[in-house]
């Protein structure tokens, strides 16, 4: 990690009246100055959590007191009733979005992290286009494709194709998605995880693995062959593996990622290992973003009762990223 001194991290507020102000309150006083941050959004929504203190410009925030949120105002329409998300603040929780990923592309901010929102919200609210945050990221930076990583300290995962039918699945496993997955994965963990000869275990699709074509061809069709395109390329990749033999301990020290064919194949390893500690990062962006790996919450908002684990583990990831890619431009 370098020492440069870096910019402060940008945080966005996310649905005001989900649990995303509390635990950001809660990830400073846990942080305190040791992680230069700030938040963004409106201070009728964050006093009720803790101190905040209102900056004017990001620069201002690494002199902000340790056990003090450091806030660059930006005023919603109205109130964030706990558990009650009001349509009107729609406009509000997209324009902060939007603004840290102007300071993050300016150099104002070193990384994003961005706290849960909800998209019938933003929809009802304000028409919000987008299926979530990761593609509305990926358009304000002008980026034709990302991808989703999951990490913790025991393991980090990709998911090739994410939020569709499990039915739908083998029709949207093409060999170009795959090999542009792994490519986008492989360039990151050498650009922001400091990996210099990143090492991939590549899940098959079907149970064990197709079993030679028994239950099921596209590890034989689409799989494999990509695999070992990629691998002539250089890359340091094994499988098809079964799935249900990649994440026990063992398995975990013979890779730095695992790339998942579905949600479930990614996000069941990784919350039985560390439900409260894992962290969203988006690879392909010209930027940093990490995000806590919950949503909303709404059934607690207001109880004082949100665990941070997960923000604070992704403010950490941001910032570890940051220095990262930052020494790796020196």
């Amino acid at each position: 990690m370098t020492s440069r001194l870096l910019p402060p991290v940008a945080v966005s507020c996310g649905e005001p009246s989900g649990i995303g102000p509390e635990i950001i309150v809660k990830a400073r006083s846990a942080l305190g100055a040791d992680l230069p941050l700030f938040a963004i959004g409106d201070p009728r929504h964050f006093v009720d959590h803790g101190p905040i203190e209102l900056i004017s410009t990001p620069a201002d925030a690494p002199f902000v007191s340790s056990g003090v949120l450091p806030l660059l105002v930006h005023e919603f329409a109205s109130d964030a009733p706990a558990g009650l998300p009001d349509p009107a603040n729609a406009q509000g929780v997209i324009d902060v979005i939007a603004k840290g990923v102007s300071l993050v592309t300016s150099g104002d901010a070193s990384a994003l992290c961005t706290a849960p929102i909800h998209k019938k919200a933003l929809k009802d609210g304000a028409g919000f286009a987008f299926p979530g945050h990761t593609e509305f990221l990926a358009h304000l930076a002008g980026v034709g494709r990302v991808v989703m990583m999951l990490a913790c300290d025991a393991l980090r995962v990709v998911p090739v194709t994410i939020h569709i039918p499990l039915a739908e699945v083998p029709v949207a496993l093409t060999p170009e998605l795959l090999a542009e997955t792994i490519r986008i994965t492989h360039a990151a963990l050498i650009q922001d995880f400091g990996l210099n000869a990143p090492r991939l275990s590549v899940a098959g699709l079907n149970p064990h693995a197709g079993e030679g074509g028994a239950m099921g061809v596209e590890e034989i069709a689409v799989i494999t062959p990509v695999l070992d395109m990629l691998r002539a390329e250089g890359l340091a990749i094994s499988g098809p593996a079964s799935a249900d033999t990649m994440f026990h301990a063992g398995a975990r020290k013979g890779y730095d990622a695992a790339i998942a064919m579905y949600h479930d194949q990614a996000l069941i390893p990784i919350k039985t290992l560390d439900f409260a500690g894992g962290v969203n990062v988006t690879l392909g962006l010209p930027f940093i973003r990490t995000s806590p790996d919950h949503g909303t919450a709404f059934d607690i908002a207001g109880q004082g009762i949100a665990d941070p684990s997960s923000m604070i583990a992704a403010l950490r990831l941001a910032r570890d990223m940051a220095h990262t890619r930052a020494g790796a431009a020196l």
